[in-house]
């Protein structure tokens, strides 16, 4: 007999602990690497240090201060930076759609040849499995990420926010075959939680509260071991699909 399936967290979110890199890029400032999402926005609560957040969207070109207790949010699209000014930037780090963003949800900046070129953006986006390695290659993919955007914020603030659709559109191809295996991570986990709550109200407004007996608490490991290499710095993932009933 299967198990109990465990709720998702609330809003079928993700939640991570960021440490912004220290690494300063070529145009001085230290942080992550610029990028995008295609499908799922994307919110930040800092808990420590100063920093910025560089933007790129329907707006133009946006920088948007950080410090303890700033609570922020985007959509889709939005290119962000995350820029570490006094070098001990750390963000709780809330995503939609859980587990869609490490589907590879996400597209980077990279220059214009690197985009265009689906096996060249694998190739300078993955990994190594040593963690020695690994943080070199994320270095090198960080700063392969900035001499883009530098380029695409140059383009941005002289032609405005049409200049981000070639980004657009390059992203769009990258993920095309992916994004139909998308939809299991909305349906299980968002659509379901709204689905849930509307069954509740339903149930409620009809005098039944046959649901509140079911009332649990569940909880996720704190991973152990180092943080791992993200795309804006160090991070420390929760598994919350291993997550259990606490008693």
């Amino acid at each position: 007999m299967n198990a109990p399936r465990v709720p998702g967290f609330p809003g079928g979110t993700a939640v991570s602990h960021l440490r912004v890199y220290d690494w300063p890029a070529a145009d001085g400032l230290a942080g992550g690497s610029p990028h995008l999402h295609t499908a799922s926005a994307e919110g930040y609560v800092v808990l420590r240090g100063e920093g910025h957040l560089e933007t790129l969207g329907g707006a133009g070109y946006r920088r948007t201060p950080l410090r303890p207790g700033s609570l922020l949010w985007f959509t889709p699209g939005t290119v962000h930076r995350l820029v570490n000014d006094s070098g001990d930037l750390e963000i709780l780090v809330v995503m939609q759609n859980a587990g869609l963003p490490e589907a590879g949800d996400a597209v980077l900046t990279y220059p214009g040849p690197v985009l265009a070129d689906g096996d060249a953006y694998r190739r300078a986006t993955v990994l190594p499995p040593a963690v020695t390695s690994a943080e070199r290659a994320a270095r090198e993919r960080r700063d392969l990420a900035v001499e883009g955007y530098l380029e695409l914020r140059a383009r941005v603030e002289r032609e405005g926010p049409g200049a981000l659709e070639g980004l657009y559109r390059a992203a769009t191809a990258l993920v095309r075959e992916k994004a139909a295996g998308w939809h299991h991570h909305v349906e299980r986990g968002a659509m379901h939680q709204a689905q849930a709550t509307l069954g509740h109200l339903e149930a409620l407004a009809g005098g039944d509260g046959e649901h509140l007996a079911r009332a649990a608490v569940y909880t996720a490991d704190t991973p152990a071991g180092p943080l791992r290499n993200g795309m804006c710095g160090h991070l420390r993932v929760w598994d919350l699909d291993g997550s259990r009933e606490v008693g």
